[in-house]
C-alpha cells in the first residue's frame, strides 16, 4: 500500500543550471516515519530523479493522514 507525503526540495546539479525547487505529494511504499533520516530521504527522491545524493536538499516531509 502506498503512503503518501507532501514533499519540498531543491534539486541542484548541471542538470538544472543551478537550482530548481519543487514541491508536492509522493508516494512510497512502506512508512519513512522514524525510520528515514534526511539523509535517507534525500537519496530516495535523487534515485528517483537520476542524481546523486548531494544533488537534492530536503526542506520538508510530512505524511499526509
Amino acid at each position: 500500500m502506498a503512503i503518501k507525503y507532501y514533499t519540498h526540495f531543491v534539486l541542484s546539479g548541471a542538470t538544472y543550471q543551478g537550482s530548481q525547487e519543487f514541491s508536492g505529494v509522493v508516494e512510497v511504499n512502506q512508512p519513512t516515519d522514524g525510520h528515514y533520516n534526511t539523509t535517507e530521504i534525500e537519496a530516495l527522491l535523487a534515485k528517483n530523479f537520476d542524481l546523486q545524493t548531494d544533488n537534492v536538499r530536503l526542506i520538508n516531509w510530512a505524511r499526509l493522514h
